[in-house]
């Protein structure tokens, strides 16, 4: 197919709180082994499309040591294969950094034009979905559209937090408004995007000098609508917004059901990921298990109860692991138990510690209002000490040490920085 495909990996995830302070959201660890972005690249190789473009700006050195060269998805090819477009600052006179989604894509205007597909494909790379394309790229063709956005149905009460397509029968697109207050449609744009390349190299180039936000959802697809045959393509498959604690922690649990909406066992339609070579899981005699999701190089000694634990984390004798999410490397001391947690890589959690467990999670409605959720967040490489007691509600900055711990408790709320 003559079509080229960006992927956008520089946001900065800020809903995402400590978890993103060190990486780009579309870095983060999901489902144990994967990193979000995997879902969009799997997609797009999944679906034939092998000449790759990811747009990087914040913190990106973990995510592109996590690409590579691209193996893993095929894409360590001679010819087309993967790139990584980082922002720069050029030999024009307003230096800066990326403005916006679209800003991001006109920097690399030359690419598109020296490439010189008929069609992009632009995609979200911090969004957990599994999508053909190939069905809507020929949506785009057989509509002669200029702009095609891949939209699915969202519930009343969540549509403000999302792009909403207003449209008539024939899916023509009539309306776009971005996080409108009073949504007029159900129809929620999923950050995916086929362009007629020669337009879009216009309409980017149009929006460039203007005063905008230089944003693909509040500047480009709006005034597109206006000008331009622009189409939405119904998708009813599984998608999922991670972008705050709550969606990504719940996107997380989720999994763990005996049927579970995000299928990560399909042969025919394999995530891929960067693999390390780890040991198998192992169990002692103690150790237990019930209703989790255990990667590889994971040792359990204690008990882990409906969690997702990452690639090499020891759970010691003794401990429990409850409702919680684990990333990589992380050590759970013996006696420690850990509740309704989300404690990111590297972290040791000191032996009788107690995090999260006087607590329990936030209703439906106070997630979508709350940072944490009823959640403890514990960041990279922080190290707790022994016995302390740490509420729920509370956020521990990455590298915090146990000089940083004062007392031997934390309340409820209470945010930990060095």
């Amino acid at each position: 197919m003559d079509v080229f495909t960006l992927i956008m990996a520089g946001g900065t995830g800020k809903h995402l709180s400590v978890l993103t302070a060190q990486r780009t959201e579309a870095a983060l660890p999901f489902a144990g082994k994967y990193r979000i972005i995997d879902f969009s690249l799997s997609n797009t190789v999944n679906s034939g499309l092998f000449d790759v473009a990811v747009l990087t700006q914040y913190l990106p050195l973990s995510l592109n040591k996590h690409i590579g060269t691209g193996k893993p998805w095929d894409l360590d090819r001679r010819s087309g294969g993967i790139q990584i477009l980082h922002p720069y600052l050029g030999t024009r006179q307003d230096l800066r950094w990326d403005r916006g989604t679209a800003d991001a894509v006109f920097q690399h205007l030359d690419l598109l034009r020296e490439i010189r597909s008929e069609y992009v494909l632009i995609l979200a790379g911090d969004h957990i979905y599994k999508m053909d394309y190939r069905p809507l790229i020929q949506f785009h063709k057989d509509h002669k559209a200029d702009l095609t956005v891949a939209v699915i149905s969202v519930l009343e009460e969540e549509a403000s937090r999302f792009g909403i397509a207003t449209l008539n029968g024939d899916w023509r697109m009539l309306e776009f408004q971005e996080k409108p207050r009073h949504p007029q449609s159900h129809w929620a744009s999923m950050g995916v995007y086929v362009f007629k390349t020669e337009l879009l190299i216009r309409r980017l180039e149009e929006d460039a000098p203007r005063s905008s936000g230089h944003d693909f959802g509040k500047d480009i697809i709006p005034t597109m609508v206006e000008r331009d045959r622009v189409f939405a393509y119904p998708f009813t498959g599984y998608w999922m917004d991670v972008g705050t604690v709550p969606a990504y922690y719940g996107a997380n649990m989720a999994l763990l059901q005996e049927e579970a909406s995000l299928n990560l066992y399909d042969k025919e339609w394999i995530i891929h990921t960067r693999d390390e070579e780890r040991p198998p899981v192992k169990f002692t005699e103690q150790g237990r298990d019930i209703s989790s999701l255990i990667s590889n190089g994971c040792v359990i000694q204690g008990k882990v109860e409906h969690s997702v634990l990452s690639p090499g984390v020891m759970v010691d004798a003794g401990a429990v692991v409850r409702n919680s999410v684990i990333m990589n490397d992380s050590r759970i001391s013996a006696g420690a138990i850990i509740e309704n947690c989300i404690i990111d890589k590297e972290v040791i959690v000191g032996a009788g510690a107690r995090l999260g467990v006087d607590g329990g999670l936030s209703s439906v409605t106070a997630q979508q209002e709350s940072l944490t959720a009823g959640l403890t967040i514990v960041g990279k490489r922080a190290h707790l000490p022994a016995n302390v007691v740490i509420s729920h509600d509370c956020i521990l900055a990455p590298g915090l040490t146990e000089q940083h711990f004062q007392s031997g408790k934390l309340e409820s709320g209470t945010t930990l920085a060095p």
